[in-house]
């Protein structure tokens, strides 16, 4: 190697300008710069780890400047004297971390959680997503565990551990807890709560710190939203129906029986009256009951389409020849 090239080498091992979603990454895999480093910069919220021939033989978490050849670190000369040996590269491995709080990482499930809505008794398919925060504070686990030797190690992977560890508790926690379709919006907290409670042993065994984890959001598939209308459309129906005084299984019978004469003769219009008249007659109440009562149910009938113009008047007729 030539003097120009020997003056190019970095002396100083250090951690420049990490990409943001950097977690870990290898300093450098060049014999000749470890062989060239005599000093250590660990900058603010960075840490550092060296491995030497498959042994982690030391790592800094206090933000400073070490000198290598001075600074008590006795491995440090075993891995010069290897270096200097022709020995591999491979058997140095200098990594940096992060030692600061990664925050306000977003996450969400991959696919709808499922259960059973305790209301309908159906099961209903659940999409949650928001963020949550950690921390390395166990680098040494978190590299065995984890990074095991990767060149470099990114949030990204983290998001993968948090989702891959936080669904089947979520899955059991609804379940048990019973919260319905109209109910989720107001207990994300309480959601959110026991899913931390649940995933933040699992962080501290890989060597990190589960600090929040909130709920934004959450959304049902479009299967459940589709059920739940169609419920809700009945549910009000029903309720419109009784306002006139007429059950849902006398409703479904005249809708029936309208379509039968749709279909019978081209929309028979006699066919169509006498049955608008026969479902009047469902309401028919004593000679002795007021007539304004029956005809404001007659008119809500008519404002709801349950018979035509032409029945209106004809039941109208009917009970004014009555008084």
């Amino acid at each position: 190697m030539s003097d120009n090239q020997n003056k190019t080498l970095r002396s100083v091992i250090e951690w420049n300008n990490p990409d943001a979603e950097l977690l870990f990454e290898r300093w450098t895999e060049d014999g000749n710069e470890i062989k060239n480093a005599s000093r250590l910069i660990v900058g603010p919220g960075q840490g550092c780890l060296f491995v030497y021939e498959g042994r982690i033989e030391s790592v800094f978490t206090k933000e400073g400047s070490y000198e290598l050849k001075t600074d008590n670190i006795p491995f440090w000369t075993n891995v010069k004297n290897a270096m200097y040996g022709m020995q591999s590269v491979h058997t140095v491995g200098i990594y940096f971390f992060r030692t600061g709080h990664i925050v306000n990482r977003r996450w969400g499930t991959p696919s709808p959680i499922t259960y059973s809505d305790p209301k309908f008794k159906f099961p209903v398919g659940l999409g949650i997503f928001g963020n949550f925060s950690f921390s390395i504070v166990d680098p040494v686990e978190f590299f065995r565990r984890l990074v095991a030797g990767v060149h470099i190690y990114t949030v990204r992977e983290i998001q993968k551990v948090l989702v891959s560890r936080i669904t089947q508790p979520m899955s059991d926690f609804l379940a048990s807890a019973a919260f319905g379709y109209v109910d989720i919006g107001s207990h994300r907290n309480e959601i959110a709560a026991h899913c931390l409670a649940s995933s933040a042993p699992i962080f501290t065994g890989l060597g990190l710190e589960l600090l929040d984890l909130r709920i934004e959001g959450t959304n049902f598939d479009e299967a459940t939203q589709t059920r739940i209308g169609r419920i809700a459309d009945m549910s009000a129906e029903a309720q419109a129906l009784k306002e006139v005084g007429i059950d849902y299984a006398q409703h479904q019978q005249l809708q029936a029986m309208r379509d039968l004469a749709r279909n019978e003769g081209g929309g028979n219009l006699g066919m169509q009256m006498g049955l608008g008249l026969e479902m009047a007659k469902q309401m028919k109440p004593s000679e002795s009951d007021d007539i304004m009562p029956k005809l404001e149910k007659l008119k809500k009938m008519l404002e709801m389409q349950l018979i035509t113009d032409e029945e209106f008047a004809a039941k109208k007729q009917d009970l004014l020849t009555r008084l």
